[in-house]
């Protein structure tokens, strides 16, 4: 049965929070509002770009029309500017490289739009074979929701016992428990280490080549 690697990516593969702090702050200044800092950013962001809006907004605009012109607003500027300030974390690529040389199935599960997701992917791994990169599409459920890993697993010819997903988020580690997978979680990334540490981790990493380190043993 094929070994898979999911990754989660933003704040796993990639450090996006700068672009996407840009683009939600232009959506703000669009509409005469304040802006929020980096860091603020990062307690907002891994439940998709709808939840991302809407915690950005204050809390007497954040009704269902407004939040979806303002999501509107904030794709608009960002599908247009998704890499100005993305970087792969450093020993990223490695890792990748490494993993796919010794056989594993590698895929990206994302709660970013399905196009940026894609975008992104396509744009710093061109080198890279992922037997499936998916973000989030109309209709199709978040993580932590388990449906979103389900068909990876099933496309990709794995089980359970032979898939970890690795992200930076107890959003992450949440979906590896409702699939049944084992998680591993990315301290580098946009949640505190004690998130990983109070939600469950299976196994926690605080740099890139430990991933290697780790599944090599699997």
């Amino acid at each position: 049965m094929k070994r898979l690697a999911v990754f989660d990516l933003d704040g796993t593969l990639l450090d996006t929070i700068g672009d996407l702090a840009v683009a939600c702050n232009h959506m703000l200044a669009l509409r005469g509002l304040g802006s929020h800092t980096l860091d603020e950013y990062r307690t907002m962001v891994g439940n998709g770009i709808m939840r991302l809006v809407e915690r950005a907004l204050p809390e007497q605009l954040r009704t269902t029309e407004y939040v979806a012109e303002a999501r509107r607003d904030f794709v608009a500027y960002y599908i247009d500017h998704i890499d100005i300030h993305t970087r792969p974390y450093e020993g990223i690529r490695e890792v990748l490289h490494t993993l796919q040389d010794e056989g594993w199935a590698l895929a990206v599960a994302s709660n970013k739009f399905d196009a940026g997701t894609k975008r992104l992917i396509a744009g710093f791994f061109p080198e890279v074979t992922f037997k499936a990169i998916y973000g989030n599409r109309e209709g199709f459920p978040l993580k932590p929701d388990a449906a979103l890993l389900e068909l990876i697993m099933s496309e990709c010819g794995a089980t359970p016992e032979t898939t970890f997903m690795i992200g930076d988020s107890g959003v992450d580690i949440q979906t590896a428990q409702a699939s049944g997978v084992r998680s591993i979680g990315c301290s580098w990334g946009f949640r505190p280490r004690t998130e990983l540490e109070e939600i469950g981790a299976d196994y926690i990493v605080d740099k890139p080549l430990e991933i290697v380190e780790l599944l090599s043993n699997f």
